[in-house]
């Protein structure tokens, strides 16, 4: 959607998007070292070499030049938009200003893209120098996963995230799981009392045969065939297979019946607690340590020690607030840090699993280093998902942001907090600044800092840290400490916060991708989505957080620029709206915007959009993208556009009016299986009445209306086509028509229940035909 500029050579695009690997970064630096692990030892203590390295982006120069004629090819534009301003007395005058305005816009927003592209950075870690140096100092980890309604995410996909981060590569008494229950559902306790005990014999099976991913569901999914090579494993392989089918089974079966059997329940006195919930919105505290890593008896089948598990559902009461996913995180943070208080936290969504078992290993290699590590405040690793179809068709893989803008984010100063698969360093996100205390951390000092306390103490001494009266206390919380409130992405203005308190961020972005979530599977849950993002990200712009502002002088310009090509999102619905209707209906109405065909003015015009495009092109799929895909992103770039970032402006508003107040949507995780065949099919589902899809079948429509009746000017002369004033609006129309060709199937041509809603459909045409009668009046 930011993508930006054209330059088809390989060169060129290399400069851009550079991919390192780690092989690459060790040939370059000449740092391999050889002997025999003895003398590689010494080696490593002796220099204190590095624990990553950080490269800068090849061939810059180039893309640059590339930049420099793009803009050169944009002033053009305005020359002729400056000078040949229709008179007053002639018809399109405002039209003309109008464009010229939208036009200016659309520069001013593709400057800021371009800020984001001009310095990406790669960087790659050194995991063996980290064993041999750091190995019995290695800091506690403390994971949050963050849960909030079982009906939308399935606790058996919960737990899959669960138990693949409890298997990490990692020393597992340093490892300390959360998971934070907003729906207050006994049913997703019972998965994790059941993910606890199978905990026990997935552990030892993921380290003895190295498993990649180590989310159990991810797993036998994707290695089907691979234990036929091997008799010992295939016999340990199929006895594991069905231990997890049938805890899985289990689950299932109980979430479908809504309730915990009897059986279970006098099984697990906890489940009592249950008794007392008036309801998911009103309720005590409950808090249980399913796994205490600290009690020499939790141990696997194997007698090795199993990380911390614990659950918690933080106490809601209807007259407070609970501010929805930051105040369960900021509970965690509470709890925590009197149960393990580990210095480094990662936060992950509950269908964001460890696809990558060394991750926590890499993030520490930043935090650890001796030269730099004392500056990072977390390390952002890139958000991924696995349920994407081949050409991407509702345009959900933020490759081209993972893969090129974040780079430059982070080589502007550092990448925003994205909201997951994010590890963070406690003081930082418990609001000190950086340089108010020695910031080196003395790891080896932290972790003798020893909690003494049974589990049942703890349970109960802890419980008042996630009350909901606990932050009238200490109202810091939200504000000064944590997570910040008061916004739908909570994310992006913790981050900004935190690295204006003077800390620095890290992106990495590994060869193997540290964490796999789930995209949604539907147009609507899509555009519901970006709404939520983008009606966030223009609340923090127009607020006393916006970055010009709260980070003037507290981080680099470049940096404030980078952060505003994500945080005006929604103003862009003004200049598309605009582009999209005003030309159709000025070419149904006569009123010619565009120079001639014949005319040396359609040059610039023809130079900027092609090459503005094709850059897109040769980005999206140097990203590992499609040419299909491409074009899928290109239509969804324009239905956001127009949708949820319209509906997102409006939203903002309103809520500065004093007239409506920030709402927070789950994205579902399940489907029904009509519609998950459909997205597999990658035809677009429209089976729901939105008022986003009105206002994109009406556009759709309009321009379709508008092209059949622009066509006369074409037929009344096909001799004069060059020297016709209306051909590229005609292409432009034509353009907007094919790309809307699923609306159009989706109105009139769809049988199935993914068709447009009939009410959708009446409104839509009732809309525009009233646009083209008043164009045409």
């Amino acid at each position: 959607m930011l993508a930006v500029g054209f330059q088809p050579f390989r060169q060129l695009l290399a400069g851009a998007i550079n991919i390192c690997t780690p092989a690459h970064f060790k040939q370059h630096t000449g740092e391999r070292l050889r002997g025999n692990e003895g003398r590689r030892e010494i080696m490593e203590k002796k220099h204190h070499l590095p624990l990553y390295a950080t490269k800068s982006g090849k061939a810059r120069i180039a893309f640059q030049l590339f930049a420099l004629s793009l803009f050169v090819g944009i002033c053009f534009i305005f020359v002729y938009r400056v000078s040949n301003i229709p008179s007053e007395e002639e018809a399109g005058r405002w039209a003309w200003i109008g464009l010229f305005l939208s036009e200016l816009w659309f520069c001013f927003y593709w400057f800021m893209t371009l800020v984001v592209r001009w310095n990406p950075i790669y960087r790659c870690t050194f995991k063996d120098r980290l064993s041999i140096r750091y190995e019995e100092a290695l800091p506690d980890i403390d994971i949050f996963v963050c849960t909030a309604d079982p009906m939308i995410e399935p606790p058996a996909m919960v737990i899959n995230t669960v138990l693949s981060v409890m298997a990490y590569d990692y020393p597992p008494h340093k490892l300390n799981v959360y998971l934070s229950d907003d729906g207050c559902s006994d049913l997703t306790f019972y998965a994790m009392v059941e993910a606890s005990s199978f905990s026990k014999i997935w552990l030892p099976f993921c380290k003895k045969f190295k498993l990649e991913p180590r989310s159990p569901e991810a797993y036998f999914r994707t290695a089907v065939l691979e234990p036929l090579e091997d008799p010992v494993k295939a016999k340990e392989w199929s006895s594991i297979k069905k231990s997890y089918e049938g805890m899985k089974k289990r689950i299932e079966t109980t979430t479908k019946l809504g309730r915990v059997s009897e059986d279970i329940r006098k099984q697990h006195k906890v489940f009592r607690e249950w008794n007392s919930v008036a309801s998911r919105r009103d309720h005590q505290t409950i808090l249980q340590i399913l796994i205490d890593g600290k009690d020499p008896k939790a141990v696997d089948i194997e007698g090795q020690p199993l990380p911390t598990l614990v659950y918690l559902a933080r106490e809601k009461r209807p007259q407070y607030h609970h501010n929805f996913k930051a105040g369960a995180v900021n509970a965690l943070i509470r709890v925590s840090s009197r149960i393990s208080n580990g210095p480094i936290i990662l936060i992950l969504d509950c269908d964001m699993y460890s696809n990558n078992s060394e991750s926590m290993r890499d993030a520490v290699c930043f935090f650890m280093d001796e030269e730099k590590g004392h500056e990072f405040g977390f390390v952002q690793f890139p958000q991924s998902f696995e349920n994407l179809t081949k050409n991407d068709v509702y345009g959900n893989s933020l490759n081209v942001i993972s893969g090129v803008e974040i780079l430059g984010f982070d080589g502007n100063g550092g990448p925003c907090f994205v909201g997951t698969g994010c590890f963070h360093r406690r003081n930082a996100l418990c609001g000190q600044k950086y340089g108010d205390q020695e910031c080196k951390a003395n790891w080896k000092g932290w972790n003798d800092i020893k909690i003494e306390e049974s589990a049942s103490v703890l349970e109960d001494t802890s419980k008042v840290l996630a009350s909901c009266t606990y932050e009238e206390k200490y109202a810091q919380w939200g504000n000064e400490m944590g997570l910040k409130y008061g916004c739908p992405v909570e994310n992006i203005l913790t981050g900004l916060a935190i690295q204006c308190r003077g800390w620095r961020s890290i992106y990495f972005n590994p060869e193997r991708k540290g964490f796999l979530g789930l995209a949604p599977t539907t147009l609507l849950q899509t555009l519901v989505q970006h709404r939520r993002w983008s009606e966030g990200d223009f609340q923090i712009f127009v607020s006393r957080y916006c970055p010009f502002v709260y980070g003037y002088k507290k981080i680099p310009l470049k940096l404030q620029l980078s952060y505003c090509a994500y945080l005006l999102w929604a103003p862009n619905c003004l200049a598309t709206l605009y582009y999209v209707a005003v030309p159709s209906l000025c070419l149904l109405r006569g009123i010619p915007l565009f120079p001639k065909i014949s005319s040396a003015w359609v040059l610039p015009f023809a130079f900027v959009i092609i090459v503005h495009r094709a850059y897109s092109l040769g980005e999206f799929v140097w990203c590992g993208g499609t040419f299909q895909g491409w074009w899928n992103g290109q239509r969804m770039w324009l239905f956001k556009r127009i949708s949820s970032y319209f509906f997102a402006f409006i939203d903002n508003i309103l809520k500065l009016m004093g007239f409506t107040d920030s709402a927070f949507a789950i994205t579902a995780k399940v489907t029904k299986t009509d519609v998950s065949q459909r997205y597999e099919q990658e035809l677009m589902e429209f089976g729901a009445s939105s008022p986003m899809f009105t206002i994109i079948a009406t556009m759709a429509l309009l321009n379709a209306f508008c092209f059949v009746g622009g066509m006369k000017w074409v037929l009344m002369d096909m001799q004069i086509w060059f020297s016709n004033p209306f051909t590229l609006q005609i292409l432009l129309c034509a353009l907007l028509v094919i790309i809307n060709l699923p609306v159009y199937q989706g109105l009139f041509l769809r049988k199935d229940e993914g068709r447009m809603p009939s009410s959708v459909t009446q409104w839509s045409l009732m809309f525009a035909a009233l646009a083209c009668a008043l164009a045409c009046y």
